[in-house]
């Protein structure tokens, strides 16, 4: 066990270097700070020594390096679009995509889990095949264009959620949360729910499909030939055994969730970290750029860290060809 999570730190490293050496390179060739800290009219002189005040003047590999050490310390220098320290200005949006982004995956699990097992163990009857309809329109429509919908038909139409904004908030610390108020809710139903419809749907497709494949095995057909109720075999045995490519999915799309909330948070004007990203790249705002860069493919590489680990925990069959290797 240790050694596996030795491993996987290592490879975690390597990708964290490689992904922080292509935020870098956005400093190199995506327009020079200095002319966006100084103006078009600045004077050689002030040129000169912004650059060394900088370290732009330094080889490139110096450079490097104290970006790396930088990056490190969660520090990616100054926005330059706002002035402001780009930690700051994602420290203050990054509960807002956390928050959103946790609240659509917890929809997505529990609903699409239940609706996955439905569709597969009551295969053939009318709900079933509305369910898989219903899951086709999910898959088809884009996120824009369902959020652009609700929007139309819950404000809009019927007034009952507002259509932008995050509401009320309550400071706990450096961490701005909505969960603890209920117009923060309010707010949040719509865009979690926009987020959540893809997700929602691969899951319960998934499932039904993992589960209908694990009902046709020779375990689960020696277990009724046992005695055992059906009860005890759907969820004892079929469903246990559905959930590692579950588990694998659902990781790897919280961390989309995560990434991609771009286009939601658009949408809703949310002030997270993909409205944030948006602006940056408009005003082509390098750093802010660099750390959402270096950010997300950090919450990639913990959640597929995680996900290995809970591998473990839910298939005994990964612990045992584990130990006989060793």
């Amino acid at each position: 066990m240790f050694a596996f999570i030795l491993r996987r730190l290592i490879q975690a490293m390597v990708v964290m270097v490689v992904v922080a050496f292509i935020a870098f390179m956005l400093f190199q060739y995506v327009g020079d700070p200095v002319v966006f800290l100084l103006g078009q009219d600045a004077k050689p002189d002030q040129i000169r020594q912004l650059r060394t005040d900088l370290g732009l003047d330094q080889p490139f590999f110096v450079q490097f390096w104290h970006f790396l050490l930088n990056a490190v310390q969660g520090e990616f220098g100054l926005s330059l679009r706002q002035g402001a320290k780009v930690s700051r200005l994602i420290s203050e949006r990054l509960p807002a995509t956390l928050e959103l982004a946790l609240v659509a995956a917890l929809l997505a699990l529990l609903i699409g889990v239940p609706l996955g097992v439905y569709s597969a163990l009551k295969r053939g009857t009318f709900l079933s095949q509305l369910f898989m309809t219903i899951s086709l329109l999910g898959v088809s429509l884009p996120t824009f264009l369902i959020g652009i919908l609700l929007i139309l038909a819950f404000s809009v139409g019927l007034g009952w959620f507002p259509s932008f904004g995050r509401g009320e908030v309550v400071q706990l610390g450096w961490w701005q949360s909505g969960l603890f108020t209920a117009d923060g809710w309010h707010h949040l139903v719509l865009p979690a729910i926009t987020l959540a419809v893809f997700q929602l749907t691969l899951i319960m497709r998934l499932v039904r499909a993992e589960m209908l494949e694990v009902l046709r095995t020779d375990y689960i057909r020696f277990a009724r030939a046992r005695g055992l109720s059906d009860r005890a075999i759907h969820f004892g045995h079929a469903l246990k055994n559905t959930l590692v490519p579950v588990i694998t999915i659902t990781g790897l799309q919280l961390g989309q969730l995560i990434a991609f909330a771009i286009i939601t948070e658009t949408v809703f004007q949310w002030p997270g970290m993909g409205l944030l990203f948006i602006q940056a790249v408009t005003f082509a705002d390098i750093p802010v750029m660099a750390a959402y860069l270096c950010l997300i493919a950090l919450i990639f590489v913990l959640i597929n860290l995680v996900v290995d680990l809970l591998y473990f925990v839910v298939d005994p069959r990964l612990r045992v060809g584990r130990a006989g290797g060793h």
